[in-house]
C-alpha cells in the first residue's frame, strides 16, 4: 500500500485534492489506520484515479466524474454527454476567438491614435434608399454586442425576403439609432436595398431618408475589426470643421464568404461646425 502522500506522488495530484476526493466520495482510500487516521491507497486505485483526472481535464463536474466512474452513467448517455461537453468547448472556442479579434482591434485602435487614416474620407450626399428591414435590440454599440445581434437578423430578414418572392436590388445596410428602452442599448436595423412597394409584416419595406451630408470611409475586413476605420473616420470629422449627428450607416458593398475580405462603406451623417 502506498502512504497518501506516495500516491500523490505517482498519481500526480496533491495531497489536499485526494483528501477533497475522499470527502465527497470519489476516491476513498484503501485503508484508514483506525488510531492514527493515515490514509493508504493501493496501486490499483491508480486506474480510478487517472480516470478522474482525465474525465476532470475534459471540464466534467466533480458529481459527473463520479456518476461516470461508478458506471452510473450508460454509454449512450455519456456519448451524449461527450457532445455537449464538445459543443461547449466549440462555444468557448469561438467567444474566444471573436475576444481574440476585439483585443487585436483595441490594439490598433490605440496605435494608430492621433494619425490620420489612409483611406479618404469623402464628404458627399446620399439620397434616399428604399429598404427592407428586420429590427432587434443590441446591448450597446460595441462591435461585441452588435455582431451577435446583426448576423442572425441578416440571415432571417433573407429567409422572409425569399419566401416572400423578394429579391434585394442593392447592397445591405444596416443603420442604429438608441433604444427607446435606453441603458445605452442600440436598435440595430439590418435593411437591404429592394424594389416592391412599401408594408408592414414579416418584414418593413421603407423609404430610409437620404442624408444632405455624410463624411464616408471605406472599411476593409470584417466588420469586427472596424473599431480603428470608425474611429479614424470620427477624427477627421473633429479635425476638419464636423460635428457628427447620428450613428454611421454600415452599406455592404462586398461580402465574400471569407468576412476578413468584406468591404463595408461607413456613412457618418454630419453637419459644419
Amino acid at each position: 500500500m502506498f502512504t497518501i502522500g506516495d500516491f500523490a506522488r505517482h498519481g500526480r495530484v496533491s495531497v489536499r485534492m485526494l483528501r477533497h476526493y475522499d470527502a465527497t466520495g470519489l476516491l476513498r482510500p484503501a485503508h484508514v489506520d483506525p488510531a492514527s487516521g493515515y490514509r493508504y491507497y493501493t496501486a490499483a486505485q491508480l486506474a480510478r484515479l487517472n480516470r478522474i483526472i482525465a474525465l476532470k481535464d475534459l471540464g466534467f463536474t466533480l458529481q459527473q466524474v463520479q456518476d461516470i466512474v461508478d458506471e452510473k452513467v450508460s454509454a449512450e448517455e455519456l456519448r451524449g454527454m461527450l457532445r455537449l461537453r464538445r459543443a461547449e468547448l466549440e462555444t468557448a472556442m469561438a467567444a474566444a476567438g471573436a475576444r481574440l479579434i476585439q483585443v487585436e482591434a483595441r490594439l490598433r485602435a490605440i496605435e494608430s491614435e492621433g494619425r490620420m487614416p489612409t483611406n479618404d474620407v469623402v464628404i458627399k450626399s446620399v439620397p434616399t434608399v428604399r429598404v427592407a428591414e428586420l429590427t432587434a435590440t443590441a446591448a450597446s454599440y460595441e462591435p461585441e454586442d452588435i455582431g451577435p445581434v446583426i448576423g442572425p437578423l441578416y440571415d432571417e430578414l433573407f429567409r422572409r425576403l425569399s419566401s416572400a418572392g423578394v429579391t434585394p436590388t442593392g447592397p445591405g445596410v444596416a443603420y442604429y439609432e438608441g433604444a427607446p428602452e435606453g441603458g445605452g442599448r442600440i436598435s440595430v436595423h439590418a435593411a437591404v436595398q429592394v424594389s416592391a412597394p412599401l408594408q408592414e409584416g414579416d418584414f418593413r419595406i421603407l423609404d430610409l431618408p437620404s442624408l444632405d451630408q455624410a463624411a464616408t470611409i471605406v472599411h476593409r475586413g470584417s466588420m469586427d475589426t472596424v473599431l480603428p476605420t470608425a474611429q479614424a473616420l470620427a477624427r477627421w470629422i473633429d479635425a476638419n470643421g464636423y460635428q457628427s449627428t447620428g450613428y454611421a450607416r454600415e452599406i455592404n458593398l462586398e461580402c465574400p464568404e471569407n468576412r476578413d475580405d468584406w468591404v463595408t462603406e461607413l456613412q457618418a451623417p454630419v453637419t459644419p461646425i
